[in-house]
């Protein structure tokens, strides 16, 4: 790996882990065991490191939220269940770049160019799910009128973008696999209502494997 790409990796590990405001660019030179210098080289400061990531982010989402949009994700028969596994990529993407949501009103306020590019990101987001709840009405797994259709699709959105942010503070470490297969849950739990019978139960299977991830968790503690 190219000290370049080798200088994002680590930065990008040390935001998740020690938090974008607690890391210098010292710790991440300290951390790849390369004098400043060398990663001044590379980049003049944290500020294009934050930039360059935020460049990763956006076009590794951007692609993904796109799916939905141009195409619908699956026939009736699957639908739910195809869905549920395309938000939890989804979910998984943000949580490699989750340094972004834990400090998100900062780093907003102190870059105005992220927050216009991550205000369209919420658009996307919103458009993708909106995308996905419609094509289950189209498919009749769900029965929602216009308006309900848009509210659902903006909480959704809200509750997405901010979950990642809303667990952190709620819970100090969780495995990264219940964390994004609860943000999924919750989610789903969302459309659960509007589910029918055949439907419902492959969402109570969802909420069955959680409950068993929080059981396996807690035995391990003990």
């Amino acid at each position: 790996m190219k000290t370049r790409d080798r200088i994002l990796h680590t930065s990008l590990a040390l935001f998740n882990e020690e938090g974008e405001a607690n890391t210098t660019t010292i710790d991440i030179a300290n951390e790849m065991d390369i004098s400043p210098g060398n990663l001044y080289y590379h980049f003049k400061g944290k500020d294009q490191l934050i930039s360059e990531l935020f460049q990763q982010y956006e076009r590794a989402l951007s692609d993904t939220l796109s799916a939905p949009i141009q195409s619908p994700l699956s026939t009736k028969a699957g639908s739910v269940e195809d869905n549920w596994y395309y938000l939890y990529v989804v979910l998984e993407e943000m949580y490699q770049y989750r340094f972004l949501y834990h400090n998100l009103d900062n780093i907003l306020e102190r870059y105005p160019d992220i927050r216009r590019r991550f205000k369209r990101l919420i658009q996307l987001k919103r458009a993708a799910l909106y995308a996905i709840c419609h094509t289950l009405l189209d498919q009749e797994v769900i029965n929602a009128k216009d308006q309900q259709l848009l509210g659902l699709a903006d909480n959704m959105t809200l509750n997405l973008t901010f979950w990642l942010n809303y667990d952190a503070l709620l819970n100090d470490t969780r495995a990264p696999q219940v964390t994004i297969h609860q943000g999924v849950l919750q989610l789903l739990t969302m459309i659960a209502p509007y589910l029918g019978d055949d439907e419902l139960r492959f969402y109570h299977d969802c909420e069955n494997i959680f409950l068993n991830m929080l059981a396996d968790g807690e035995s391990v503690d003990s």
